[in-house]
C-alpha cells in the first residue's frame, strides 16, 4: 500500500499545493485523485504566477479578456476561476462522499488586500458568488486586519481557508475569529455549518534559522511549532465553548499543514509529512513532495502526540540558542504577505506582457 493511502486511512487529508491547466487537461490531477488519495487542492499567487508564465494554455483566455478590455486583475480572476471550478467539479464526488469534509479547492483574495478588512470581505463575497461552487474555499490571510474579514465572511456563510499562520498565537486568533462568526450565525438562527481550515506554514521556520542554530536543532523548529499549535487545536476542540457550537450544528475548523515541502536538500523529502501525521488535519503539499510520498516505502507511521510531545523542550533549546519565537512569527507572517504581493505583481506583469505580445501579433 502506498504511503499516500496509509495517511488517508489514518484520517489525514492529502491536498495538492499546485495548479496548472496542463495538470487538468492531461489527466494528471485526476490520476492523483484516483491513485494517490488526493482529496483537495490549494493555490496561491506564486503558484498561478508560475503556471501562467510557463504555459501557453492560458493565451486563449488572455486574448478573450483583452478583447473585452479587461484589466490584468480581471483577466487573472477569469483564468483562475476557470481552472479552479474545473478542479472543484473533479473533486465534487469526494465532497459529496465525505459530507463536505473533503473535496475542496482554495483561491486567494488579492494579497494587496492583506491589510484592508473591508475590501477583503467584498472580494471574498465576489469570488464566492462568481465561482458558484459549494466546495470552494476563499483564502484570507490571518493578519490582524484579516481577522475581522474572516469573522464577517464566516458569518456570511463563506467557506474560508485562513492562510499565512505561523504560530500557536496566530492560529488561536484565527480560530477565535472563525468561532465568533459561527456563534453569530447561531444567534441569528442561521445554519452554523460553515467550512474552514486554518493553514499553519511549517518549513519556513527552518529556512529562517538555517545556519544560525546548533546542528542538533537543524530542521526541528517548524515541527516543534506545529506540535505546539496542534496541542492548542486539540484543546480548543474539547473546550465547552466549541462543544456548544458543535451541539448547535457547527463543524470544527480543521488545522492544515502548509509549506510542507522540504527545503533542505540533505533532509528527507517527506520530513514534514511524516512528522505531521494527525487525524482530522490536512497536509497540502507540492507535487514533488506528493510523488516522493507515493514512493516512500516505510510503513511505520505514527500519530503526532496530542499534547505536543517534546515541542516545548525543543522550543526552549531554540530560545537558548537566541531565537525569539514570537518576534520571528511576526516577521514570517509579514514576509509571507510581502512575498505574495511580489508574486501578485509579477503575475500581473506576466499577463500584461502576454497581452502586449497578443496585440503585437494581431497588429503584425
Amino acid at each position: 500500500m502506498k504511503a499516500t493511502q496509509l495517511l488517508h486511512n489514518l484520517g489525514q487529508s492529502l491536498w495538492l499545493d499546485n495548479i496548472t491547466r496542463d495538470l487538468l487537461t492531461n489527466g494528471t490531477l485526476k490520476r492523483y485523485v484516483d491513485e494517490l488519495s488526493v482529496t483537495g487542492l490549494t493555490s496561491n499567487p506564486t503558484i498561478f504566477n508560475q503556471a501562467i508564465r510557463n504555459s501557453s494554455a492560458y493565451e486563449a483566455g488572455i486574448r478573450s479578456g483583452l478583447e473585452q478590455s479587461k484589466s490584468s486583475e480581471a483577466i487573472f480572476l477569469d483564468l483562475a476561476l476557470e481552472d479552479l471550478t474545473r478542479v472543484a467539479d473533479l473533486l465534487k464526488p469526494v465532497y459529496d462522499r465525505t459530507n463536505g469534509v473533503d473535496g475542496w479547492v482554495s483561491l486567494e483574495v488579492s494579497p494587496l488586500l492583506a491589510y484592508d478588512t473591508a475590501s477583503t470581505i467584498v472580494a471574498a463575497k465576489e469570488i464566492c458568488n462568481r465561482a458558484a461552487r459549494s466546495n470552494l474555499l476563499i483564502k484570507i490571510p490571518g493578519t490582524r486586519e484579516g481577522l475581522p474579514a474572516i469573522e464577517e465572511a464566516i458569518f456570511a456563510g463563506i467557506p474560508i481557508n485562513v492562510t499565512l499562520l505561523f504560530s500557536r498565537e496566530q492560529y488561536v486568533d484565527a480560530a477565535e475569529a472563525f468561532l465568533r462568526g459561527i456563534e453569530r450565525r447561531i444567534d441569528a438562527g442561521l445554519n452554523p455549518d460553515v467550512m474552514s481550515v486554518a493553514s499553519l506554514f511549517v518549513s519556513r521556520w527552518d529556512v529562517a534559522v538555517a545556519g544560525k542554530v546548533p546542528e542538533t536543532l537543524r530542521n526541528r523548529l517548524g515541527i516543534a511549532i506545529a506540535g505546539r499549535t496542534y496541542k492548542a487545536a486539540r484543546d480548543l476542540f474539547d473546550s465547552p465553548r466549541w462543544l456548544r457550537a458543535y451541539n448547535a450544528g457547527a463543524r470544527p475548523q480543521r488545522l492544515l499543514w502548509a509549506s510542507t515541502g522540504t527545503k533542505d536538500p540533505a533532509a528527507s523529502p517527506v520530513l514534514y509529512v511524516m512528522s505531521l501525521v494527525a487525524p482530522f488535519t490536512v497536509n497540502t503539499m507540492p507535487e514533488a513532495t506528493l510523488k516522493a510520498l507515493a514512493d516512500y516505502d516505510d510503513q511505520s507511521l505514527d500519530y503526532m502526540p496530542d499534547d505536543g510531545g517534546d515541542c516545548e523542550q525543543v522550543l526552549e533549546q531554540f530560545a537558548r540558542a537566541g531565537v525569539d519565537i514570537d518576534a520571528l512569527a511576526i516577521r514570517l507572517q509579514q514576509e509571507g504577505a510581502k512575498g505574495f504581493v511580489t508574486s501578485w505583481q509579477e503575475l500581473m506583469a506576466v499577463i500584461d506582457s502576454k497581452c502586449t505580445a497578443l496585440k503585437r501579433g494581431k497588429t503584425d
